[in-house]
């Protein structure tokens, strides 16, 4: 069974559409999402609608959080949209409300088993929704990530895809669908087959110049929307 592994989206439905398209090429059966639906651009709308087509399991990230912070207080609308851009105000504009509350409820974490594997669903980390585990980090903080009662733990979060082999398990972060840090126009995600237990970081190119004209038209004083979009190689930002 081949399995795809998709994290922090962040409302890019572009980069989301080409990676499905190349999923149904490798003869994907279930995703994984590992949260982040929604913040910086503007369709997570369109990206429930295109997940719904598939068998899915899918857990919280912190942009979820900064939604439900958005919703409770508005007036933190300006400082988010400031960094972010304003995909959690497209987020409350754009989606009903039975999708806001089913990503408030989704969990932090979630174990799920195929086959002869079981993996653990993280965001950040299995111990904090909101921790950023990069490729150079200490030591000590992947050795905690090690589980003795799955074969793979999956994050996301940093937007850097690695994939560390520990005692137990294999600790693989699949990077950022819609908002890789290490080139622009290309999304990261994991191929995994549950058969043999194979696992490949893919990396899948995009058209992002209806993307960059919408950062344009809405958040004309965010460059870094821009910036990061477009970038040619990784800048460590």
């Amino acid at each position: 069974m081949k399995i795809a592994v998709i994290s922090d989206i962040h409302g890019n439905y572009d980069a989301l559409c080409a990676v499905l398209k190349r999923a149904k090429r490798e003869n994907v059966q279930q995703l994984l999402v590992l949260g982040d639906i929604v913040g910086y651009y503007y369709h997570p709308d369109k990206i429930l609608n295109a997940l719904a087509e598939w068998d899915y399991d899918i857990i919280k990230g912190n942009h979820e959080y900064l939604l439900e912070d958005l919703i409770a207080n508005p007036s933190l609308g300006e400082p988010i949209q400031l960094k972010y851009g304003s995909g959690h105000q497209e987020a409350i504009s754009k989606l009903t409300k039975k999708q806001l509350e089913y990503l408030r409820d989704l969990p932090d974490t979630k174990s799920v088993k195929f086959n002869n594997i079981s993996l653990l669903m993280c965001h950040g980390s299995p111990w904090s929704n909101d921790y950023y585990i990069y490729p150079d980090c200490e030591k000590k903080v992947i050795l905690k990530c090690d589980s003795v009662e799955h074969d793979f733990v999956l994050i996301g979060h940093s937007h850097y895809p690695f994939v560390i082999k520990n005692s137990n398990s294999i600790l693989i972060n699949s990077g950022s669908v819609g908002q890789s840090r290490l080139k622009g126009g290309v999304a990261n995600w994991t191929l995994i087959d549950s058969d043999d237990k194979s696992y490949k970081i893919m990396e899948t190119p995009y058209d992002v110049s209806e993307l960059l004209l919408e950062i344009k038209h809405r958040d004309p004083n965010n460059n870094y929307l821009l910036e990061v979009l477009t970038r040619k190689a990784n800048l460590n930002q």
